[in-house]
């Protein structure tokens, strides 16, 4: 039986939907009273794993899952060693670089050498900051990063922005993007070759989907 993991959040819906359309139904994580975190598929070919969106490739890269639906921003962060086979093209968002919208900063490169840049993605920012041989301390912060500039801890930030609202409301803007991120489908190397559990013609079902 093939073992599906689907990120909790905002990306869940979407996912169902597509899985739904090559004949895997894991739609009771919909159901607001359940509270199992594992489902069977109906058909008895699958079941489904509901988990942070953080822990998908987790699970995929250590074989308890042979497939899943992940952020392209997560892959990104993580590295982690799995296969991702398909751009699903919906969850759109982008990696920034954002600063209080009143300061001088119009770019990274304006930022203070030494400077505290705040993120929860941490291995990203600081790629990118090495990438511009820009020294910069990165204070990692796991909730509202917002905060950093707002409360001087840090110059600025760098964070997952979709529509960019919250960043206004807080008196932020954009200066930079690393890029932009879409759910990716991404499978387990190893059981991919091996086909197990018919993996090969799901993932050719899912990709037409798409």
């Amino acid at each position: 039986m093939l073992t599906v993991a689907l990120p909790k959040g905002e990306l869940l819906k979407n996912s169902i939907r597509l899985l739904q359309s090559a004949g895997l139904d894991f739609s009771g994580f919909l159901d607001s009273g359940n509270r199992q975190l594992q489902i069977p598929d109906a058909s008895g070919q699958a079941k489904g794993l509901l988990v942070r969106a953080q822990d998908v490739p987790v699970y995929v890269e250590y074989g308890q899952a042979q497939l899943g639906i992940v952020g392209y921003d997560v892959l990104q962060e993580k590295k982690p060693q799995v296969a991702q086979l398909v751009d699903l093209q919906f969850g759109y968002c982008r990696m920034s670089v954002a600063v209080k919208a009143a300061s001088s900063y119009k770019s990274p490169l304006d930022l203070p050498a030494h400077g505290r840049v705040a993120s929860k993605y941490v291995n990203c920012a600081r790629e990118y900051f090495q990438s511009l041989d820009l020294p910069i301390e990165i204070v990692p912060l796991y909730g509202s990063v917002e905060l950093g500039p707002i409360t001087g801890m840090s110059e600025a930030i760098v964070d997952i922005v979709s529509t960019g609202k919250t960043l206004r409301e807080n008196g932020l803007a954009e200066i930079a993007t690393l890029y932009e991120s879409t759910a990716r489908l991404i499978v387990h190397p190893l059981s991919y070759r091996l086909n197990m559990g018919d993996l090969q013609n799901l993932v050719e079902q899912l990709r037409v989907g798409v």
